[in-house]
C-alpha cells in the first residue's frame, strides 16, 4: 500500500478543506406576503401556495 513519504503541513490540509463549510440557506422576502422563504421554492401561507409572487393553489377553494 502507498503511504505518504512526509507529513503534510497544517496549511496544506487547511487549503484542501477550505471549501468544506456549512452554508446558511438563501432566504428571500416575498413582496406579496412579506414572509421569508427559500429561494426558488414554493411556500404556504394562510392555506395558499405561493411561488414567484403568485398564488398557485388555494386549499379553501378546492374543499367541498
Amino acid at each position: 500500500m502507498a503511504h505518504p513519504k512526509r507529513r503534510q503541513s497544517k496549511s496544506r490540509k487547511n487549503k484542501r478543506r477550505n471549501h468544506l463549510k456549512v452554508q446558511e440557506p438563501l432566504l428571500v422576502k416575498c413582496p406579496l406576503t412579506n414572509k421569508k422563504h427559500l429561494y426558488h421554492h414554493a411556500y404556504w401561507k394562510d392555506n395558499k401556495l405561493y411561488y414567484k409572487g403568485k398564488i398557485l393553489y388555494n386549499k379553501e377553494e378546492n374543499i367541498q
